[in-house]
């Protein structure tokens, strides 16, 4: 009996979470209070304060949502690909996530995890991985890694926002542009391994062998 209270305790949360994050889908991130989450829910407001503690943390459980099903996305994208194809795979599916759930994914904009049991930092750690095995794709040296990843997600998360929001105005076509952004990426990554390389394709740092 003990087991099936804790697993409710622990279940509910989340459903309460995925119930908020259809909201935020329908009536926008930032007009989310808990009053309005109980009334479609069909509950009093304070029955909501039994599973979660306030509005900032259900806040960070559509966050932690959203990242996750964001990882899984490019995770599941990814798959039997390497190189330039999981990077179009990859950055595909997380322009495709953003704009088709661009109230939960609004929840993760300048959150940071608490800590490292925040659920936020578990599902953050995925995108992040999933991303990084493209990485794996091109020569990119360890000290670049980092790098390498703030620009996929910088040049993502611009590209996706602003569709989201109906930011391209320009008559040009917007899935050309993407696809401009792809090749453009995959120009940078392979710079990036020459870079790494150093010159005549030697090791960055070792002279060539001499003859």
């Amino acid at each position: 009996m003990g087991g099936s209270r804790a697993a409710y305790r622990a279940v509910v949360p989340q459903l309460v979470a995925v119930g908020c994050a259809a909201l935020a889908g329908e009536l926008g991130f930032a007009n989310l209070t808990m009053g309005l989450l109980a009334e479609r829910l069909g509950v009093r407001t304070p029955s909501l304060y039994e599973h979660v503690s306030g509005q900032e943390d259900l806040d960070r459980r559509i966050a932690a949502l959203a990242l996750s099903e964001a990882a899984d996305a490019v995770g599941v994208a990814v798959q039997g690909y390497a190189g330039r194809d999981a990077l179009a795979a990859a950055t595909r599916a997380f322009r495709g996530f953003v704009p088709e759930h661009p109230g939960r994914y609004a929840a993760t904009i300048g959150v940071e995890p608490t800590g490292p049991d925040d659920p936020m930092a578990s599902a953050s750690q995925r995108l992040l991985d999933a991303f990084t095995a493209v990485l794996r794709g091109y020569e990119i040296k360890e000290g670049d890694v980092d790098h390498a990843l703030r620009m996929l997600r910088g040049l993502c998360h611009g590209f996706a926002t602003s569709q989201a929001a109906n930011g391209f105005q320009r008559s040009v076509d917007v899935d050309d542009g993407f696809e401009w952004l792809i090749a453009f990426a995959d120009r940078g990554l392979r710079a990036g391994e020459r870079r790494s390389a150093g010159p005549r394709g030697t090791e960055r740092g070792r002279a060539p062998s001499k003859r």
